[in-house]
């Protein structure tokens, strides 16, 4: 059997990584791989992740199995964390995953185990493992248009009318916050008007929100995900404390299920179990406890929310002024979207070949489609982009 298994497409990100690692050039430059660094170049352990994980190493007693979902103080954190405290609990059930990433793997399994004939309707572009997974589980899938690449912003009549087409019973899957890759996101009048949509279709949305506080701030990153909640009759909801709480290895994720009443609340968290129970059993819990350490500890949640909106600020920092050092090199706004785009990530606009060029002229790596992570970037190496930028002429 092994000697018969056919090779898998590499994963573009990956690919990036390995070239990157081979090249010996003192002055490259990573803009590929998705996590958040700091201006050393550093992805740092969080402040109050430090002092979490310093008082749980005093007080923790037991490593035991916490339970099929995870520690319920973990679900009640994240809940208020991501749709608010007045959120009615009645409705929502939750279940802790490893990561983010698997979070998007149960709802799928979930939506494919409820409705196998459902279509998941998901941007175009999109994070590439949302169109892989969906293709290895083998469900329909289909796009909607959602950049424009001539504005670099969201084509939002395209994408409404692309889900025109959406039936009843299809999922929408839709990025919370931060769209990855474009960095380009929806305002609030738009998200009012996709949810109208939905539920005018009897569609059922899917939020993925793996950036919250990263692009506006904790409360209003969260707010496209509470109107779509408040507004549509269920919701799945995957969400990711990965970058916001800097705990990537821990594998840290939550699915959320908000259902259509309370009396259907019991059979979701059954479902929920149910997947967990079949894909990995109990979920990790050091990640999430530390989670749950620092929203429900007002001294530590302060720390956090502070150095989280450090790093926010940075991010916007960097966006203004590569935007500012592109116009001063280019005599052009065209490269203004940088700063209006919010999140790790923005598509530049360059061709491959000016990708190539990027690499191989002047170490500069990024993804193929010239999405660019800007938590790679730093004071001095803005203007070393923004010239290679302008020399090979994107």
């Amino acid at each position: 059997m092994l000697e018969a298994l056919t090779e898998q497409p590499a994963d573009k990100i990956l690919q990036i990584m390995t070239l990157f690692r081979a090249d010996t050039r003192a002055d490259k430059v990573d803009l590929g791989v998705g996590v958040y660094r700091n201006a050393a170049g550093v992805t740092p352990v969080m402040r109050a992740i430090k002092a979490a994980e310093h008082k749980l190493w005093e007080e923790q007693t037991t490593k035991a199995y916490t339970g099929l979902a995870g520690d319920p103080a973990y679900a009640e954190a994240m809940i208020d964390l991501i749709l608010g405290p007045e959120a009615d609990k009645a409705r929502i059930a939750a279940a802790a995953t490893p990561g983010g990433t698997g979070a998007v793997r149960q709802a799928f399994e979930l939506i494919r185990m409820e409705n196998p004939g459902a279509t998941v309707w998901y941007s175009d572009p999109t994070w590439p493992n949302h169109v892989s997974i969906l293709r290895h589980l083998g469900m329909q899938a289909r796009s909607y248009r959602y950049f424009d690449s001539e504005t670099r912003a969201v084509d939002f009549a395209a994408m409404m009318a692309d889900l025109d087409g959406v039936q009843p019973g299809d999922i929408v899957l839709l990025h919370g916050c931060c769209h990855n890759p474009t960095g380009a996101n929806l305002n609030l009048t738009e998200w009012q008007a996709v949810a109208d949509l939905l539920v005018a279709k009897g569609a059922t949305p899917m939020i993925d929100i793996a950036y919250q506080g990263f692009g506006d701030g904790l409360e209003a990153d969260a707010a496209s995900t509470r109107l779509i909640a408040a507004t549509c009759p269920e919701t799945l909801i995957a969400a990711s404390c990965s970058k916001n709480f800097g705990i990537y290895r821990e594998r840290t994720g939550l699915l959320i299920g908000v259902a259509p009443g309370a009396d259907h609340k019991a059979r979701v968290q059954a479902t929920l179990n149910h997947l967990n129970r079949q894909n990995y059993s109990f979920p990790p819990d050091h990640g999430a406890r530390l989670v749950t350490m620092i929203l429900t500890d007002d001294a530590l949640s302060a720390d956090w929310q502070a150095e989280l909106e450090e790093m926010r600020l940075g991010m916007l920092e960097l966006r203004t002024n590569l935007a500012a050092e592109l116009r001063r090199l280019t005599g052009s706004d065209r490269f203004g979207f940088l700063a209006q785009h919010r999140g790790m990530f923005s598509l530049l606009g360059a061709s491959p070949d000016h990708v190539k060029a990027l690499r191989e002229d002047h170490a500069i790596y990024m993804i193929g489609d010239s999405r660019m992570n800007i938590a790679g970037l730093n004071a001095e190496t803005v203007p070393v982009l923004a010239k290679a930028i302008a020399e090979v002429g994107v």
